[in-house]
């Protein structure tokens, strides 16, 4: 039987997903995709999912790209169905209701660094090296890098690393605001660990709540935004979650949230 190209963790709800290509610096193939997508589909379906870490396998590489001897004798439509599958697949990534974390450890390159921009938010260890180095290739980035990018830091910023392929380091990375937050390689399993007890003591519903308003308020004006977050908030209080929270604040004991 061949290894799984996706390893999957479930601790309490918070699943952690490791792309397993090591050899290839995990780098995203069609079987890669074709594996983490029905991976998502099943955790689409889970009432109980509190969170979602991804990383890559070995301390060299996230994600080093997509892999290019698979692309390199592509026609245009299988060039345009290769990019359809990665992009249908990180957007069921991008999608899932509840916080999604890369967790990036060494290159996080082309389609690495697409997949990292679908998360929600992104850690990187210190050796972290991260770019969008497709022009080197003579191609554009195929898996949403040209729009996520710029959501994320800005047009300027991302034009200069699209146009030019540059590689930045971790440290850059948080300057311009791809990651949250820069860390020791030896100190990222911690954080990991950390995250989890953290994800899973937080209220379940509000958490997917608060994802929900954040992500569907950037999309309206700010009076509907603010609409959406009054009814969410309204909604907060239908149910136990909400009753359990504030009873365990007055008392002062831990909430016990359960679904």
């Amino acid at each position: 039987m061949s290894e799984k190209l996706i390893d999957v963790v479930d601790n309490a709800g918070v699943v952690r997903l490791t792309i397993n290509r090591p050899k290839a610096l995990n780098a995203l193939n069609s079987a890669v995709l074709t594996e983490l997508e029905a991976v998502l589909s099943e955790l689409e379906q889970r009432s109980d999912l509190r969170a979602v870490l991804i990383t890559g396998a070995g301390e060299k590489s996230f994600v080093a790209g997509a892999d290019i001897t698979e692309m390199r004798e592509k026609t245009p439509e299988e060039a345009r169905a290769f990019a359809s599958q990665a992009l249908r697949t990180i957007k069921r990534l991008e999608t899932l209701p509840v916080p999604v974390v890369a967790l990036v450890n060494g290159f996080c390159l082309g389609g690495g660094c697409e997949l990292a921009l679908a998360c929600d938010w992104a850690v990187a260890s210190d050796n972290a090296i991260f770019g969008q180095p497709e022009v080197l290739l003579g191609v554009i980035p195929g898996f949403g890098g040209t729009q996520r990018l710029p959501r994320r830091v800005g047009p300027a910023m991302a034009l200069d690393l699209v146009t030019t392929g540059r590689k930045i380091d971790a440290q850059e990375a948080l300057r311009i605001g791809l990651v949250n937050r820069v860390m020791p390689q030896a100190e990222l399993e911690a954080y990991a660990d950390e995250l989890t007890k953290q994800l899973s003591g937080n209220g379940p519903q509000a958490v997917r709540g608060a994802k929900q308003a954040v992500h569907d308020g950037m999309d309206q004006d700010l009076d509907s935004a603010l609409a959406l977050e009054t009814a969410l908030f309204a909604c907060c209080f239908a149910g136990e979650e909400q009753s359990e929270g504030m009873s365990a604040f007055v008392e002062k004991r831990k909430p016990n949230f359960s679904r």
